[in-house]
């Protein structure tokens, strides 16, 4: 019989060999992507004696249709009670109407860690020399920054107010038409998030984390994190890790804390990859960075993504990418994010013989160039196939 997955009250997670993992199929090419990735993660966990017994709940066009809410307060329900689940891509229009789903169940579930590792899979292909050499971890900030969104559009009634308090109290220079938005960083969720991106690379025995910031122009915001940051390496973790400027660079056999302005980051990753390792940052440096380096080992089709509060046990896995409608229903695109995001899934729960399982026949699979459209179309000699067809040879090679 399936079981809930539980968290004692040491903060550590109960895992049955036959949980119940809630599941969000996804908008667009949700309908081919998930039934790929599932097929495998089944497969894999039959390998090891477990078994997952998937509940499906309702998000984004789907629960629309169905119930008339976009994100129905039963599916907040259950990814409370079940702790774990995981998700394909949902519709969040743009430039107005319903506010992004993704960020609303960050937000109400408190995810406040976004957790994005990007690594280079032998076969892929990719623009890069060496991409074997990328191999980083972001922790991206979850619930701050411009994703609060605490934002007026222009010549609103709220706009209009907050524009002439600031004139009148800062004599702030702000032009009519003006939209605003309030970009709040504090020393609450900046602390949160680096202990986790710290104990993280300890645990898994990483050299080195960095901070990426723009502190050099938004000196009290994201300047702010970088700064609490390094007041945090000293105030809990002195014994086992040490600033740049208390070590010059070299901390013995302590791990290695250091900080880059957001712009030279992009810079370092392309240029020096190997020197950027676990990297701890806020909402939208996290956001562009993250998909700007899952273009370097192959793009965001096989970019896998989380969000975890690791102080109540809560977390979602999900597909970094969005519904692409236009290949909706087409069985064509590459399955990767959301079963590579299964592999993290498996290893929060840990599964780890599964998810190293996984990982060995996609790259075989990979290896032996049967392969979707968007890498077919990159490699010679490869054999593309549909969608469904790649889930099952990942399958096969298990």
């Amino acid at each position: 019989m399936a079981e809930k997955i539980t968290m004692s009250a040491d903060g550590v997670l109960h895992v049955p060999d036959n949980p119940i993992i809630p599941y969000i199929e996804g908008d667009g090419i949700g309908i081919d992507i998930w039934p790929a990735a599932q097929l495998v993660l089944d497969a894999a966990a039959a390998k090891h004696g477990k078994k997952v017994e998937w509940k499906q709940v309702l998000a984004g066009q789907k629960a629309f249709d169905e119930t008339g809410e976009w994100l129905p307060e039963q599916t907040i329900t259950d990814f409370r009670e079940y702790l774990i689940g995981i998700k394909g891509p949902m519709t969040t229009p743009i430039g107005g109407g319903m506010r992004s789903l993704n960020v609303a169940l960050r937000q109400i579930l408190d995810l406040y860690v976004c957790l994005r590792p990007v690594r280079w899979f032998h076969g892929v292909p990719s623009p890069m020399k060496h991409p074997e050499l990328v191999d980083m971890v972001i922790f991206r900030e979850n619930t701050e920054d411009v994703y609060a969104g605490l934002e007026w559009p222009a010549g609103s009634p709220e706009a209009e107010k907050l524009r002439t308090f600031m004139i009148d109290t800062f004599g702030w220079n702000i032009r009519e038409q003006t939209a605003l938005g309030i970009k709040p960083i504090s020393k609450f969720a900046s602390d949160r998030l680096i202990r986790e991106a710290i104990k993280y690379a300890l645990k898994n025995g990483r050299k080195s984390v960095t901070f990426v910031h723009k502190g050099n122009v938004q000196k009290y915001t994201e300047g702010a994190f970088m700064k609490w940051g390094y007041e945090l390496v000293k105030a809990e973790f002195d014994d086992v890790a040490v600033g740049w400027d208390d070590c010059g660079g070299d901390p013995g056999t302590k791990l290695l804390v250091k900080d880059v302005i957001a712009d030279i980051a992009f810079q370092q990753c392309l240029l020096r990859p190997a020197e950027m390792d676990v990297i701890a940052t806020t909402n939208l440096n996290g956001d562009y960075l993250s998909d700007a380096l899952a273009a370097q080992v192959g793009g965001i089709g096989i970019a896998p993504g989380a969000n975890i509060n690791y102080l109540t046990g809560h977390g979602i896995f999900e597909a970094t990418h969005g519904t692409a409608p236009k290949y909706a229903g087409q069985d064509k695109v590459n399955p990767g994010s959301v079963l590579l995001s299964g592999v993290l899934m498996f290893e929060h729960l840990g599964w780890q013989g599964a998810a190293d399982d996984i990982v060995r026949a996609l790259e075989a699979t990979i290896a032996d160039k049967i392969v979707t459209y968007d890498f077919a179309r990159q490699m010679e000699g490869a054999t593309e196939v549909k969608c469904s067809e790649f889930g099952v040879a990942v399958a096969d090679h298990l």
